[in-house]
């Protein structure tokens, strides 16, 4: 499949799993964080929502208004069973072979029970995308995925522009106010800068399995995909960059590989890459903020014992 076709989703959300994930954060699940990251992979189609409504009611207006289907379960004291798990997987695999054109699946749980379903899935040449929370995730689950995304990592969508906007009929003054000039930032997030080092050695591990396999051009999504394949939770905002072309330039700011724009869509191309100077750079940030090194005390002077000298004895009469 071309890689510019956008892919044709369908999302199956397993809501108790993500909502007992969230408990210990305090967080109220937001299915918008979801759905605006899915939307940047192609279009949804299906979406539909597996629980107990009764007992999330309180979620129930907020899955209508993004026009998500609610299957109603019955509850596990009444089944003896979690049937929400059995009836997500019968639905997906029904939709996997009934409907050939949707190639991509998108399951929200964070649940190890749903690797055969994954498995199933990408037999049937289906490109599967996992969502799930940090502190539930199963380990078997998330490296299954062809890609994997934390919940946490997802930026809460921007409110609209209309909500932001003063109303047009009360007249405010414009006060102009120069901007500051901004300071030269690096390209990473400093406050996770220190995660560059690992990026950089995911970014040369790409970069050699291309090479083994007899690429003649990287592109930038090409990368990224190689990446993938090997850490399908790989993001780059979890390393402080806003984008993966700005983990390039940073890459390439470090003299570490050599870019080039290509003419038609203006994506980045690695041209060449040197893999013992990256794995040198690699480190080169943690060995130049390591602790100084505790200057040497001079060993104590050793101190001999005094002698007591015996008075002498007072002569008898």
């Amino acid at each position: 499949m071309s890689q510019d076709k956008p892919r044709t989703l369908a999302v199956f959300i397993d809501f108790e799993n993500l909502v007992l994930g969230l408990k210990d954060r305090h967080e109220r699940f937001n299915v918008d964080r979801v759905l605006s990251r899915l939307l940047e992979r192609g279009y949804i189609v299906v979406k539909r929502a597996y629980a107990d409504w009764r007992r999330f009611a309180p979620y129930a207006d907020g899955m209508h208004e993004a026009a998500i289907e609610l299957i109603e379960v019955p509850a596990r004291r009444m089944t003896g069973k979690n049937s929400a798990d059995i009836r997500l997987c019968v639905d997906a695999l029904d939709l996997s072979y009934s409907k050939p054109h949707i190639d991509t699946f998108v399951i929200l749980s964070g649940d190890s029970d749903f690797s055969p379903l994954v498995s199933k899935l990408r037999e049937n040449n289906k490109h599967v995308i996992g969502v799930g929370t940090k502190g539930s995730t199963s380990a078997l689950l998330r490296d299954n995925c062809d890609e994997f995304i934390y919940y946490e990592d997802l930026v809460p969508p921007s409110r609209s522009r209309s909500q932001t906007q003063a109303p047009a009929s009360v007249a405010t003054p414009v006060v102009v106010v120069p901007a500051p000039v901004p300071a030269p930032v690096s390209a990473a997030v400093p406050a996770v800068a220190d995660k560059q080092p690992e990026a950089m050695g995911i970014l040369v591990e790409a970069l050699q399995t291309l090479q083994s396999e007899k690429r003649e051009r990287f592109w930038s999504s090409l990368i990224k995909t190689a990446i993938r394949r090997r850490h399908p939770s790989f993001e780059e905002s979890s390393y402080g960059y806003r984008g993966f072309d700005r983990m390039l330039e940073d890459a390439a700011a470090k003299g570490l590989v050599t870019l080039e724009r290509d003419a038609a869509n203006r994506t980045y191309i690695v041209k060449d890459f040197k893999a013992a100077e990256i794995n040198v750079a690699a480190v080169a940030d943690v060995a130049a903020v390591e602790e100084p090194k505790p200057v040497a005390k001079k060993p104590a002077r050793s101190r001999r014992p005094r002698r007591r000298t015996r008075k002498p004895a007072a002569a008898k009469s």
